[in-house]
């Protein structure tokens, strides 16, 4: 196999190279290891590289191929993990130091689900300690930083996750978001972040074994996926997807033509420049003659705790979207915040905008829809009913590509 040469950015245009024999998957491997090698030391990505692993199971994906053994678009892929997820004789450490050398003796369900499609696992990213802050300043093995601009957060608590998509080493990754753990650093690093409808993804093995996180973490924590474009996530949560679900093919339903009918919410938090992002954003899907008629989110208060969020969940669809198929509302509140302001406050980035959707179940999509005067990425996110992710993989309007 020859290695191509020029720049591949995305699983689909890499998948296909691979499918032809055009690109090896030793190489893509070697290459994202070479950028990771180039950048990790800045950045802080990774908390552990599989270096030695992800080339030998590259040889395996490599001579699959030969034999006929293909398993589909993420076959020979480097992937990432956060470090959350248990992977067998691996290290899993969510960060925090009493975890440092904690080794779990099984791969989490979606684990052995990519590895059942072929992906090839390059490492465990880093991120806020047991996820509980939205800087990705806390971890026991250092701060992330912003690949746009190492003086800013790269988000949380996926922080490493967003960070190593966005600057090239690997192609996506494995996640999760509680209060918009996966979003926020997606909207913060310019990359696409992806949360399921509740139960769409199989989250066992997160921690297996450890004390219970609490009710509302149980309820919230959802697994998500941090992607290049809209169309890897599809790709991403083909693979991952259980139970009735497996067989939905997000990817190919991004080429059907689906009238969706969009609301742009009118009761998030933003500041001006977020403001500005966002009607822009929305005048683009104007224009492109789409119809989108003003009306509230189902903004979610934790003042109101838990004790209704059964009812409220059943009522959500015809709530909040008895009229509207998707909700368009900004992912962040402000713009991206420097490390030196954010490290007293490991809330520093507001998750008043995606909250909600963990509260009510919904699936969510964050996309990249422009800079900030620093420079740094804004997000513009799509929310669907519950069990609509087809609503933002049919209609994204290109908005990261």
């Amino acid at each position: 196999m020859k290695t191509i040469d020029k720049e591949i950015t995305d699983i689909a245009t890499v998948h296909e190279h691979i499918r032809m024999g055009e690109l090896s998957p030793v190489d893509l491997v070697k290459k994202c290891l070479g950028r990771i090698e180039q950048l990790n030391p800045n950045l802080n990505a990774f908390i552990t590289v599989l270096g030695k692993q992800a080339l030998e199971h590259a040889r395996i994906a490599e001579e699959g191929m030969k034999s006929t053994k293909y398993r589909g678009p993420l076959h020979g892929i480097p992937i990432g993990i956060k470090d959350f997820y248990d992977t067998a004789g691996i290290k899993t450490t969510a960060a925090f130091e009493p975890f440092k050398g904690r080794v779990p003796r099984k791969d989490a369900a979606s684990v052995v689900r990519l590895k059942e499609a072929g992906a090839i696992i390059i490492g465990k990213t880093n991120m806020h300690r047991l996820g509980m802050g939205t800087t990705g300043l806390d971890s026991y093995f250092g701060p992330v930083h912003n690949p746009w601009n190492s003086e800013y957060i790269a988000g949380g608590s996926s922080s490493g996750s967003a960070a190593a998509v966005a600057s090239g080493m690997c192609y996506a990754t494995l996640d999760t978001d509680a209060i918009g753990s996966c979003r926020l650093p997606a909207a913060c690093c310019g990359v696409v972040g992806f949360k399921g409808t509740d139960g769409l993804i199989d989250p066992k093995g997160i921690l297996e074994g450890e004390e219970d996180p609490g009710e509302m973490i149980r309820w919230f924590s959802h697994p998500g996926i941090t992607a290049r474009t809209v169309e890897d996530a599809a790709l991403m949560v083909d693979a991952l997807a259980g139970g009735e679900h497996k067989s939905s093919h997000y990817f190919g339903g991004l080429a059907e033509d689906r009238k969706v009918r969009i609301g742009v919410a009118n009761n998030f938090k933003a500041d001006s420049e977020v403001l500005r992002a966002f009607e822009q954003t929305v005048g683009i899907v104007r224009r492109l003659g789409f119809s989108a008629s003003s009306t509230p989110a189902p903004l979610y208060n934790p003042r109101n705790g838990l004790k209704n969020i059964r009812t409220d969940r059943e009522q959500v669809t015809d709530q909040a979207f008895k009229d509207v198929d998707v909700l368009l509302l900004p992912t962040t509140t402000s713009t991206v915040p420097k490390i030196n302001v954010a490290s007293a406050n490991p809330q520093a980035l507001a998750a008043d905008n995606t909250i909600f959707a963990n509260y009510y179940g919904l699936p969510a999509i964050s996309i990249p829809c422009g800079f900030d005067q620093n420079g740094l990425p804004m997000g513009i996110q799509i929310v669907g009913k519950p069990w609509g992710e087809w609503t933002y993989f049919t209609w994204h309007i290109g908005l990261n590509n």
